[in-house]
């Protein structure tokens, strides 16, 4: 059986995200996923958050028949660099490479996030060619111009490298626009991370609707389309 996932999903706690963790899962469930992956910027915070209103666990197993997978886009001093599978510490500003290994060791899976989007912080083909990554994300339903996935993937076909394809989503009305789909020998993390760097994902290709590609680029400004909580202050 093939479990969907929405392997980049942002949530309240990323600064120009609106939805909470809640509305996130509400609107994965609604489109039929099995799970997403919280990418937020620069922090885990929404990990935390899952764990105490049981969202998720410390196990790594599903809740209720889903499964929310830590992760984090990470701004590296060379682009943007999700890790999945995995918390991290604050390592924002770091050379990709350092993050990389940070994420390996930590036994998450590393995923350049919509490289060659240099107007999105992509990380650029020299250092792409110095990863020792074997996983990029060619689809991003996000991305400034479809250029960038095309030059993405050629970029994978090229490596050999395995593909994924996310959302990217900002608001909980674009959770499932994208995804990856595998067979997982467990519907765990755990399972997860052993079957993304295995290859065999099931790409969902679909690009953001105008309104939501519009909700996204203005951010905070247009918290009104979406009925979710605001972020809590700390």
């Amino acid at each position: 059986m093939r479990h969907r996932f929405d392997l980049h999903v942002h949530s309240f706690f990323s600064g120009d995200a609106s939805s909470s963790p809640e509305a996130l899962v509400a609107a994965a469930r609604r489109r039929g996923l099995s799970g997403i992956v919280i990418t937020d910027h620069n922090t885990c915070e929404a990990h935390d958050y899952c764990r105490r209103h049981g969202l998720a666990n410390a196990e790594g197993t599903p809740v209720e028949g889903f499964l929310i997978v830590p992760g984090v886009e990470v701004s590296t001093a060379d682009g943007h660099l999700l890790c999945i599978g995995t918390t991290l510490p604050d390592l924002m500003g770091r050379p990709a490479l350092e993050v990389e290994a940070a994420i390996t060791e930590r036994g998450g899976v590393a995923i350049p996030a919509h490289p060659y989007d240099r107007w999105r912080a992509g990380i650029a083909e020299d250092v792409l060619d110095r990863m020792r990554t074997t996983v990029v994300e060619v689809f991003n339903a996000a991305v400034t111009s479809r250029a960038f996935n095309q030059q993405a993937r050629a970029y994978a076909e090229r490596r050999g490298w395995h593909m994924t394809a996310g959302s990217d989503a900002h608001h909980a009305s674009a959770v499932g626009t994208a995804s990856t789909a595998y067979a997982l020998d467990e519907f765990s993390v755990a399972g997860l991370v052993r079957a993304i760097p295995a290859g065999g994902g099931e790409l969902d290709e679909t690009y953001l609707t105008r309104l939501e590609g519009f909700k996204k680029h203005f951010g905070n400004w247009f918290r009104v389309f979406n009925r979710s909580p605001r972020k809590p202050r700390r």
